[in-house]
């Protein structure tokens, strides 16, 4: 947990992150590492995506330091110096020298491995440019900047545990004409504007709270349910790799329908409301959100996939009903209570239409992607402890 704050904090300090990089590829990386090393230290557990042989005594927390600064070392290497400082401080904490000698090693080599493996996974290609839609209902580039699309590519790095990024792809988009099109847009019409006085100021404190990348957010559940439960060493180290092996897959799986269906943000289509052939939307050319739109087309939502993900894995290692307080990375000092995580991964997603950058479409269908990478990964991930190779 310690490592996966320091990691935090990395990606908050503004250009430590390559921009055309997303960061659950970092998570994913640093967890998987440290889980391994520590089973491999420990002797016990199942490794994920491959095995190093451990050393007899090998003391696990040196494992766990080792592999997690030499991953984010090679990720970040403009901070390695801090990053030695928190190592030198974890192994001087473990006296016995030979077995802090033995786990070094061990973390050394999985951190080693594991950068090896995904070294060609197309996380480091240029992404295309996306030419802009024309016809009612395509993605265009949204107000007020008018950026480029992101993470074009993304749908093409390779996954972790998933066979295919089109696996459990979202259905098809409603038709323009439907009820449920026109229901969804004149929600997020009435609800996500600017100047909305339908909103309510609690739905506008939900739309600023979970502003910020809601992968941040989830690791950070973690790690307050990780605590209050005293998990050792073994256990939160397979939790942490579990939910972002989970999260890193549920990226790649949305970029992978966002960029196949290319549905216009909410902005594009309540300003052009006129062209969808739809009596029952309104057209509003001054229409704007309340939150900055991303430059991603909309379908399905990001937040919803990514937490619903997100409470599938908590909830099946620490149970369903668990009380949990969540601080906000976006609005200083503010903390919400919600009563499971169930009830927290729904409100980051509805959170998005009270933004004013999805639909209740994007949710619905956010959530459906989410459920399924987390059921496919806990399902291909979960095994009875066994001697790691």
């Amino acid at each position: 947990m310690a490592w996966n704050r320091t990691l935090l904090r990395i990606l908050r300090t503004p250009g430590l992150q390559p921009a055309t990089v997303h960061a659950t590829r970092s998570f994913a990386l640093l967890h998987t590492a440290v889980y391994n090393a520590v089973v491999a230290a420990h002797g016990v557990g199942r490794p994920y995506l491959f095995a190093v042989n451990g050393a007899r005594g090998a003391a696990p927390q040196a494992a766990a330091a080792q592999a997690a600064h030499d991953v984010l070392a090679a990720l970040y290497p403009s901070v390695a110096a801090d990053l030695d400082q928190q190592l030198a401080a974890d192994l001087a904490a473990i006296p016995d020298r030979q077995a802090r000698e033995a786990g070094t090693r061990i973390g050394a080599w999985t951190a080693r491995l594991l950068i090896g493996l995904r070294a060609g996974d197309g996380s480091a290609a240029t992404p295309p440019a996306l030419s802009p839609g024309t016809e009612p209902g395509q993605y265009r580039p949204t107000p007020p900047g008018f950026g480029a699309a992101v993470f074009t590519h993304w749908s093409a790095v390779t996954p972790w545990l998933l066979d295919r990024a089109s696996r459990f792809r979202s259905k098809a988009y409603p038709a323009l004409t439907s009820a449920g099109y026109a229901n969804a847009a004149e929600e997020v019409r009435r609800l996500g504007q600017d100047t909305s006085t339908t909103r309510t100021d609690d739905q506008t404190v939900q739309a600023r709270f979970w502003a910020a990348p809601i992968h941040n957010y989830w690791n950070e559940i973690a790690q307050s349910a990780a605590t209050t439960r005293h998990s050792g060493l073994l256990a939160s180290a397979r939790l942490f790799a579990e939910l972002n092996l989970t999260f890193a897959d549920a990226v790649i799986a949305f970029y992978d329908a966002k960029y196949h269906h290319r549905i216009w943000r909410p902005v594009t289509a309540i300003r052009l409301a006129d062209t969808d052939g739809n009596p029952d939307t309104v057209a509003d050319p001054t229409w704007n959100p309340l939150a900055g739109t991303p430059n991603d087309p909309a379908y399905p939502g990001a937040h919803s996939v990514v937490a619903q993900a997100g409470a599938d894995v908590l909830a099946r290692t620490f149970g369903g009903g668990q009380r949990i307080s969540v601080t906000s990375e976006s609005l200083a000092g503010v903390t919400r209570t919600f009563n499971s995580f169930q009830d927290a991964a729904d409100e980051a997603g509805i959170s998005r239409i009270f933004a004013g950058v999805h639909t209740r479409l994007d949710h619905d269908a956010g959530q459906r992607l989410g459920h399924d990478i987390a059921r496919y990964a806990l399902h291909n991930l979960t095994d009875p402890p066994t001697p790691a190779a």
